[in-house]
């Protein structure tokens, strides 16, 4: 009696090379292939901390964090240094920053611990703009790595112009000081005296110092932008108009005390900084 081949016994016949062929493509595209360029190879995401593809390191949300943390705690310690320098040089801060009222305007406080915390707020901000450079460093720091090597490129002389920026606005203050005081003060009367508390004048002291050395950052923010194509001289020559209104707002809103000199001299310098930035980003090219 005649029985059907066994299959499992006889050799595959030619006609079934290609599904062979085929089945073998389908487990090659199942498996991950390590040769470069060769169909179905699967990328896998990248470990963590593994090198990007310009060779620089790709940092994970934890080490994003941590270098964060790093960055602050060496900050507040440069400006907790610079604090203690100024508790001890409080006395001839406050000489300084009196001179400008004059010796027959004697400043008062009311409370018992009000003479402390004065000495403490003015060593704090001396602190913070003697930490000045380490503060603009370790920003740098944190951020250079985000940027471009293009970015980076462009970005890097324009950190130490800020410190410079940040003084210039810091000596500004101090001279236009005298005049706001004189004008503050002009308007007492027989029936108005002053009597000024310590608290008051250097709160409004320190206000100003800082508000005139943060606003004259602004061209290198401007600057910065048009670096990397956010802006260019065209576009700030042509929003002129509207950005003396918001500079005039700005001074107006920021300077402390209610004198007119204060944010008159703000508005004017900033102002002449905007005229100096659409300079700048046209010598540069934009």
């Amino acid at each position: 009696m005649w029985l059907p081949p066994n299959r499992s016994s006889v050799s595959p016949r030619l006609d079934d090379a290609p599904a062979l062929t085929t089945m073998a493509e389908a487990d090659a595209l199942r498996e991950p292939s390590t040769t470069p360029g060769a169909q179905g190879t699967v990328v896998a995401d990248p470990p963590t901390g593994a090198a990007g593809s310009g060779g620089e390191k790709v940092m994970t949300l934890v080490d994003h964090l941590t270098e964060l943390r790093n960055r602050l705690v060496i900050t507040i310690v440069a400006v907790a240094i610079g604090s203690a320098v100024g508790f001890f040089l409080a006395p001839r801060i406050i000489e300084i920053l009196k001179a400008p009222l004059g010796t027959d305007k004697p400043l008062v406080f009311t409370g018992l611990g009000d003479a402390f915390m004065i000495n403490v707020k003015l060593a704090v901000v001396f602190g913070v703009i003697v930490a000045m450079p380490v503060i603009l460093y370790e920003l740098w720091a944190f951020v250079s790595p985000g940027l471009t090597t293009r970015e980076r490129h462009l970005a890097r002389p324009w950190v130490p112009l800020a410190l410079g920026f940040f003084v210039l606005g810091v000596i500004v203050a101090y001279l236009i000081l005298p005049f706001a005081s004189a004008f503050l003060l002009s308007f007492q009367s027989p029936d108005l005296q002053a009597l000024i508390t310590a608290e008051a004048y250097f709160g409004f002291v320190t206000t100003l110092f800082l508000v005139f050395g943060l606003a004259m950052e602004f061209p290198i923010v401007l600057v910065l932008l048009s670096k990397v194509g956010i802006v260019s001289s065209q576009a700030l020559s042509a929003r002129r108009r509207p950005a003396i209104l918001v500079i005039a707002i700005v001074a107006a809103v920021a300077t402390p005390g209610g004198d007119p000199i204060s944010p008159l001299i703000l508005g004017i310098t900033m102002y002449v900084l905007f005229e100096l930035s659409i300079w700048l980003v046209r010598v540069t090219g934009r």
